[in-house]
């Protein structure tokens, strides 16, 4: 059997808990967040018995002086000193993070790995709180207690003895901070390795390359107060009151001082109608709903690149009649490749636009007259537009649009990606990146006193394919659930399962910890609202934000257990045992994170100052040379982009899948079965199609289905007894949910632009189930 004939072996996944009752669907007619969220927070906070805590800790989260970050999305911090700056999907994160529920070494006597590895992933992660290192027992298929440092001392040798540093790879998820992320790539560059994949790779990968080719810089140029002064908002594959649940305060904001709110999405989801935001007591108490959307466009999977350009050809053609639709002056003396821009838009049929799209030319007209009529305008994407093949030119149409009117560089006006995850932008700016720059290493080794290797590393998807191969046999990741969340379900976990070694750093039990390495080991460490106690005191740690902030979080709760390590700590630990001849002072660090800071003040370009900036209310922002009109790329420019619009219309039979979260969920780990947004209860087995495509196929409303999905080599993956949900999707599309679809998305089914998973364009068949 080769290595790509063994994942197209059927694997179904059972992610959320047994459903109570039977599956019901229901469309959702309420506002987003309001009551429905009040009511959701409060029977949580009673489920896990959390009732002091809970609230202690909402009073504590995103403040400006002496709280903790939430660890749950990246939406900036309010501005205006806003006291419950917080969600419902906020609360429950911290909630489940502060849970009482310990899993110790008992529990481990008790239950066998394989036996583990037969419980859904709500069951693991609901067992609570890891509270000591635990190493693998194959002679008893259990994980039994380890000391910290016989567990340093096994990674330590485990990585000593390879014959060549890039047999290992380190891993990063979102939730870790900026000092931790710091000292684990200098670690592994010390190594002499950049395999350095991270969750990027998989979410926002395409945004950094556009933005660094369009603009020279990899982030977002707006800010909150940008968002405060737009006149015009697009929302791009955004499932905001799921994803950033704290954009709903912003988009009701600009509903009430006249801004225009677009949405382009090909579900109307609950954030693009209205809401009632929990904080605006007055509004709560007499049910006010403010609306967060002026318009909805629904275009087909994958045709939001033809829609862009289609704005952009109807901005072109009315500046025939009106000189002022263009700002000439801002592309004359900040751009470069216009004229060939203009050409192929004008080289653009009006047909090809709306069959690529699924929208009319009215609706591509009006989005268009929204956009024109505004004087300052904020694009905003999420990964409804970046896990696909063409991801990273749909994100430089973005800021191909905004170049037309010169919505660059002054308030009110941008490019601005929302990350999905509390400071995956910040592993990034700090040093996790399978491909640095020079200019990056250069500063590291002058300040680390380090020779790091200048070789490209491996991202997400090679570090998969090379753990199956035998090139990577040492797996360390860092927070996040690997096994779940990345592509191709059965190829990751015979992966992992190559592996002489895994080590999983966690706060909690989960799939990583069952599908694991010959030898592998659970490191423990401490959650986001625990204090953080080092020799020199308690510490706080950093994060950044996707709008470049970055500012301190200080944990407020007594450790899960008093055997927790810090993430520093643990990397600390590692580093020591893997390098017993380093130069680099790893316990002092650990000692006191300012010293981390001092020295992530010489290595990272925009840190200087790193200590006293960052004790500033509210933090710093990381400078955006593009925001003020410095254009590091090669023409000094900012680049205007002309790619050719690819045909992503399905093939007659087939769907175009995206795979999405619901709303009881964050990432891969799963609240409960329901999606109150979207009217579903008791039920994560399923797929959203349009009626006319059910009827089509002979498929009834709740009827059982199978679903096949070919991959780009032409091999099959399955998933059988979904349920098909009939949804206001367009036609020849289909969604459901994450991570239970990731089986269906080939190890090789990547973007070639950007690298990504095409996690939200599968090509599907679906047919009623067999038997």
């Amino acid at each position: 059997m080769s290595i790509d004939d063994e994942a197209q072996e059927p694997l179904e996944l059972r992610v959320g808990p047994v459903p109570e009752d039977d599956p019901s669907f229901r469309p959702y007619r309420h506002p987003a967040a309001g009551w429905g969220a009040a009511r959701s927070v409060t029977r949580f906070l009673l489920e896990e018995r959390a009732l002091v805590d809970g609230p202690r800790a909402i009073m504590r989260m995103n403040h400006e002086n002496g709280g903790f970050d939430c660890p749950g999305c990246a939406w900036p911090d309010d501005t205006k000193g806003l006291h419950l700056d917080i969600c419902e999907n906020g609360i429950k994160h911290v909630t489940w993070e502060m849970t009482r529920k310990r899993v110790d070494r008992d529990f481990f006597a008790a239950h066998a790995v394989t036996e583990l590895a037969g419980w859904s992933d709500y069951d693991l992660e609901n067992q609570g709180r890891l509270t000591e290192p635990m190493v693998y027992d194959a002679a008893s298929d259990h994980y039994v207690p380890i000391s910290w440092k016989d567990a340093f001392e096994l990674v330590g040798a485990t990585l000593r003895g390879l014959d060549s540093p890039n047999r290992a790879a380190y891993y990063t998820s979102g939730r870790l901070g900026n000092e931790a992320t710091f000292l684990y790539q200098l670690m592994a560059r010390e190594l002499g390795t950049n395999n350095l994949p991270d969750c990027s790779n998989m979410c926002h990968e395409a945004s950094g390359r556009a933005l660094r080719a369009s603009l020279g810089t990899g982030k977002g140029t707006v800010d909150l107060k940008d968002w405060e002064s737009a006149d015009a908002l697009f929302i791009l594959g955004v499932n905001a009151a799921s994803n950033a649940p704290r954009m709903l305060t912003a988009l009701a904001e600009a509903d009430r001082r006249g801004a225009r709110i677009v949405h382009v999405n090909p579900l109307v989801e609950a954030a693009a109608t209205r809401t009632i935001v929990p904080h605006e007591f007055t509004d709560m108490a007499l049910f006010r709903t403010t609306r967060t959307s002026t318009l909805n466009l629904q275009p087909r999977i994958g045709g939001d690149m033809a829609l862009l350009r289609g704005m952009a050809k109807a901005v072109l053609e009315k500046s025939a009649s009106d000189p002022k639709a263009l700002d000439v002056a801002f592309i004359d003396r900040h751009t470069a490749g216009f004229e060939e821009y203009r050409a192929l838009c004008e080289a653009t049929p009006w047909e090809e636009l709306e069959r690529q799209s699924g929208l009319s030319r009215d609706d591509i007209l009006e989005a268009a007259r929204v956009y024109g009529e505004a004087d300052r305008s904020i694009v905003s994407w999420c990964l409804g537009l970046t896990q696909h093949e063409h991801g990273v030119d749909t994100v430089r149409e973005i800021v191909n649009l905004l170049l037309l009117r010169g919505n660059l560089g002054r308030e009110g006006a941008g490019p601005s990606p929302v990350r999905g995850h509390s400071n995956v932008q910040g592993n990034r700016t700090c040093g996790i990146d399978h491909r640095p720059t020079d200019a990056f290493l250069d500063r590291l080794a002058d300040a680390c006193g380090i020779d790091p290797p200048r070789e490209h590393g491996l991202d997400t998807v090679r570090t998969i394919r090379a753990m199956r191969e035998g090139t990577v046999k040492v797996f360390v990741g860092m927070g996040g659930n690997f096994a779940l969340a990345a592509p191709d379900t059965a190829a990751t976990y015979a992966a992992l399962r190559s592996c002489d070694l895994t080590v999983q750093v966690s706060t909690k039990l989960n799939r990583s910890h069952v599908v694991h390495g010959r030898a592998a080991l659970i490191l423990p460490c401490l959650g986001r609202t625990e204090k953080d106690h080092q020799r020199r005191g308690v510490q706080s740690t950093s994060v950044e934000d996707s709008m470049s902030m970055v500012h301190l979080s200080v944990g407020m709760k007594r450790p899960a257990s008093p055997h927790l390590l810090s993430e520093p700590a643990i990397v600390a630990g590692m580093a020591r045992a893997a390098l017993p001849d380093s130069e680099t002072p790893w316990d002092w660090y650990v000692e006191d994170y300012d010293r981390i800071r001092d020295t992530m003040a010489e290595a990272l370009e925009g840190f200087e100052d790193f200590n006293r900036r960052v004790r500033l209310p509210l933090g710093f922002r990381i400078k955006q040379p593009a925001r003020e009109l410095v254009f590091l790329t090669p023409s000094g420019r900012a680049e205007f982009s002309s790619a050719a619009l690819p045909d992503i219309v399905p093939e007659p039979g087939t769907l175009a899948l995206g795979t999405m979260r619901s709303h009881d969920q964050w990432n891969t780990t799963i609240y409960s079965d329901n999606d109150r947004y979207r009217g579903v209860k008791n039920l994560r087995t399923l797929v959203f199609m349009n009626r006319a495509d059910m009827r089509e196929r002979g498929i009834a409303d709740m009827g059982p289905v199978d679903i096949t999905s070919t991959a780009k080599d032409g091999s099959s993956r399955f998933l059988t007894g979904y349920t098909a949900i009939p949804y206001d999707i367009p036609r020849g599309c289909a969604a459901g949910y994450m991570p239970e679809m990731n089986v269906l998305c080939a190890l090789g089914d990547y973007s070639t632009q950007s690298d990504q998973p095409i996690m939200k364009h599968l090509k599907v068949t679906v047919v009623p189930a067999a038997g």
